[in-house]
C-alpha cells in the first residue's frame, strides 16, 4: 500500500463545526493547518439546529454572519422543557435557528479560503508524540497518509478515535435513557414543544421547507446498546404509542437516537495533543448546548495555539485552555443532566417542574439560567485584582470611535488583543513590545452601564477582559500582557 507524507503546524482531526472553527482560527493567524476527516463527502444530516447568543457574537467577531443570511431568531428557549426567555444584552439575544449543514458549509468555506487544507476520506489509525512533534497515520482510499505536526487537536466527536488511541481518561455515566429523533418529509402532525403526554415526551417542529423534526421518548424505557442508528420503523412505532399518530407513511431524511450519557475528559490537554468539542465532553444535546459548547472550545483554543506556534507566547498558555474550558464544560454537563431528568423522567418529576416554573418567573432566576444556556455568563479566572468586568466577555454596548458606531465583536476582527481607552480622544499606542499582538483603540460607550468607572480595558482575542485600570504604567497591565500575549518583543 502506498504511503504519502504530510507535515503541518497543526493537524485537526474531524471536520465538523468544531474542527472547522478551529482550523479557520488557526489559518487566519498564518498557521499551516490540515483537517483530517474520515467522511468522503459533506454531512447532510443536520443534527444540531440552534446557535446561541454567545456563538453568534463569536461568528460576528470573525465577520461571518453575513454568510448565514437571515436565520430566524427565537427569544424563547427552555430549561428541561419549561419555557424560558433567553433574552439578555447581546447583539444577537435569544437563539438562532441554523441547520448544522449550513454552519459547516460557512465554516468550511472560510477555513479553506484562509489556507486550511482538508483531507477527506482519511481515517486515523495511529497517533503519538515523538520528541517535539506528533506523528500520526491515517488510511484512505489511496493508501496510508503519514502526518507529522507540532500539535494535533481532536475534534472527532463523542466516539473520538484520538481519545481511544491515547487511552485518555473519560469518566462519567453511560446512557440510561434516550430520545429517538428523525427529520421526516411528507407528514402532517401538530407542532409540539416538549409535550408531556401520558406515555411519554413528544416534540415536533415543522420547518419552512415542509420537513418535520420529531423526537420521542417513552417513559420508563431504557437506552439500548446500539451498533447502528435507530430505524425509522422503531421511531414510528414509539411515536404512535406515545401520541396515537401514524407517521409511518413519511419519508425519513435521517434518523438517530441519542442518550443521556454524561462524560468529560480528565484533561483536555495531553502534551501536544488537545481535545475540543464532543471529543472532550459527551452530553445529551439538550437546548442546542453541545454544538455551541464545542465551537466556544475552539474559539478559546485557536488564538492561544496560534500565539504559541508563532513564538510570541510560551507553551504554558495552552494549559489555560484546559483550566478554562474544562470548568465551563463541567458546568454545562451538570445543567444538561438536570434538564435530562426533567425531560425524560416520568410523572414523578412533575412537582419539580412546577417549582421550577414558578422560580423562572423571578427575573434573577430567569437571567441566571439564560446566561448559563446562552454562554453569555462565562467568566474566566484571568488573575489580577477583583473587578466586576475581569474575566467576563466585554459587555454588550454601543461604542463610538469618532463618527463610527461599533460593538465589541467588531473590535476583535483583527484576531489580536485590544487595549480600549474608554474615555475617547486619541489613545496611547500599544504598550512597547506588544504592538504586533495588541491594538489600541479609543472609544466612548454610548451607555457606560457595566463599564462605568473603567478607564482602560484590555481584551483578549476572544473578547474576555484581562485587565481593567487607568494607568498605562500599571504593573497589573504588564502582568496581564505577559500572561496572555507572552513577553515583550525585543526592541
Amino acid at each position: 500500500m502506498a504511503a504519502d507524507r504530510l507535515a503541518a503546524d497543526v493537524v485537526v482531526v474531524g471536520a465538523g463545526p468544531v474542527g472547522l472553527m478551529l482550523a479557520g482560527e488557526l489559518a487566519r493567524a498564518g498557521v499551516d493547518v490540515v483537517l483530517l476527516e474520515k467522511r468522503h463527502a459533506p454531512n447532510h444530516e443536520s443534527r444540531a439546529s440552534t446557535l446561541h447568543a454567545r456563538t453568534m457574537e463569536i461568528l460576528d467577531s470573525r465577520g461571518l454572519l453575513p454568510d448565514f443570511g437571515s436565520p430566524p431568531a427565537e427569544p424563547r428557549g427552555h430549561f428541561g422543557g419549561v419555557p424560558l426567555d433567553l433574552t439578555l444584552p447581546s447583539t444577537h439575544p435569544g437563539q438562532w435557528k441554523v441547520q448544522q449543514t449550513k454552519t459547516e458549509a460557512v465554516l468550511e468555506e472560510w477555513a479553506l479560503a484562509l489556507g486550511a487544507e482538508l483531507k477527506c476520506g482519511h481515517e486515523l489509525v495511529a497517533v503519538g508524540e515523538a520528541g517535539d512533534r506528533v506523528e500520526a497515520e491515517a488510511v484512505g482510499r489511496d493508501g496510508v497518509l503519514r502526518l507529522r505536526c507540532r500539535y494535533l487537536v481532536a475534534c472527532d466527536g463523542e466516539n473520538s478515535t484520538v481519545r481511544r488511541l491515547l487511552g485518555a481518561g473519560f469518566p462519567g455515566q453511560d446512557a440510561g435513557r434516550e430520545l429517538l429523533r428523525a427529520d421526516v418529509d411528507g407528514i402532517d402532525v401538530p407542532n409540539r414543544r416538549f409535550e408531556r403526554l401520558e406515555r411519554g415526551l413528544a416534540i415536533a417542529a415543522r420547518r419552512p421547507d415542509g420537513v418535520t423534526r420529531v423526537m420521542v421518548h417513552e417513559f420508563g424505557s431504557s437506552a439500548r446498546e446500539r451498533t447502528a442508528d435507530a430505524s425509522f420503523e422503531e421511531i414510528a412505532t414509539v411515536w404512535k404509542r406515545v401520541t396515537g399518530e401514524d407517521i409511518s407513511g413519511g419519508t425519513p431524511l435521517w434518523v438517530n437516537a441519542f442518550g443521556d450519557a454524561s462524560r468529560q475528559l480528565t484533561r483536555y490537554r495531553h502534551g501536544r495533543v488537545l481535545f475540543a468539542g464532543d471529543a472532550a465532553h459527551q452530553q445529551m444535546p439538550i437546548g442546542g448546548q453541545a454544538l455551541n459548547l464545542g465551537i466556544q472550545d475552539a474559539f478559546n483554543l485557536g488564538w492561544k495555539l496560534a500565539l504559541c506556534l508563532g513564538g510570541e507566547a510560551g507553551d504554558e498558555l495552552l494549559d489555560t485552555y484546559h483550566t478554562e474550558r474544562h470548568a465551563v464544560g463541567r458546568r454545562v454537563l451538570a445543567n444538561i443532566r438536570a434538564q435530562a431528568q426533567m425531560l425524560l423522567g416520568d410523572r414523578t418529576v412533575e412537582p419539580l417542574r412546577a417549582v421550577l416554573g414558578e422560580l423562572i418567573g423571578q427575573e434573577g432566576v430567569r437571567a441566571h439560567l439564560a446566561g448559563m444556556i446562552s454562554g453569555l455568563d462565562v467568566r474566566y479566572d484571568v488573575g489580577g485584582p477583583a473587578h466586576p468586568l475581569l474575566g467576563a466577555r466585554m459587555p454588550h454596548t454601543v461604542l463610538h470611535a469618532g463618527r463610527r458606531r461599533l460593538h465589541p465583536a467588531q473590535l476583535l476582527r483583527t484576531g489580536r488583543g485590544v487595549l480600549l481607552d474608554l474615555r475617547g480622544g486619541d489613545p496611547a499606542g500599544p504598550p512597547d513590545g506588544w504592538a504586533g499582538r495588541v491594538s489600541a483603540v479609543a472609544v466612548l460607550p454610548q451607555d457606560p452601564g457595566p463599564l462605568h468607572g473603567a478607564g482602560r480595558v484590555l481584551l483578549r482575542p476572544d473578547g474576555h477582559v484581562a485587565w481593567v485600570g487607568e494607568d498605562m504604567r500599571d504593573e497589573g497591565l504588564r502582568a496581564a500582557l505577559v500572561r496572555w500575549f507572552g513577553p515583550p518583543a525585543d526592541r
